[in-house]
């Protein structure tokens, strides 16, 4: 499974990985904002888990085309992972911003939402990292084989 570069294993990987987060964020939050629905739970559990498959099927571009620059897994997932954090911090700002006061108290350093975005590119990095090593990147994970 891990021998050869492959975009389903890319896949797979981020969003094991991103489960793997979600869950964590799953399980903890209610320590940290005891009154949490189980709604915004179930949330952050499914969205790191799209997200982990988002990363993963960006390991098929290693050139960006309007830039003519590389794209190495280390500048793509952070960006990615940042990103679609900083997507989510407009959704649910409200939401983000309360578990942030209850976890740091009003005024304190942290208690932005937008860390998150830091938050969500530290995640990526893993991601990124987890999905080229094992799945590969480029060109090399949606070549036919059967050939």
């Amino acid at each position: 499974m891990f021998g050869n570069p492959s975009l389903i294993t890319r896949i797979a990987i981020g969003k094991a990985v991103g489960f793997f987060f979600g869950l964590i964020g799953f399980i903890s939050l209610p320590y940290f904002w005891p009154d949490v629905s189980l709604l915004l739970r179930v949330g952050i559990l499914f969205w790191y888990t799209t997200l982990g498959a988002i990363i993963g099927v960006f390991g098929v571009i290693t050139y960006h085309p309007v830039l003519r620059l590389p794209m190495p897994w280390w500048i793509r997932s952070p960006l990615i992972g940042g990103w679609m954090n900083f997507v989510l911090t407009f959704f649910a700002y409200d939401a983000m911003q309360i578990l942030l006061i209850s976890m740091f108290g009003y005024g304190g350093v942290i208690s932005s939402p937008f860390w998150f975005v830091a938050e969500g590119a530290i995640i990526g990095l893993i991601m990124g990292y987890l999905t080229t090593h094992f799945g590969g990147e480029g060109k090399a994970i949606i070549q036919d084989r059967s050939i």
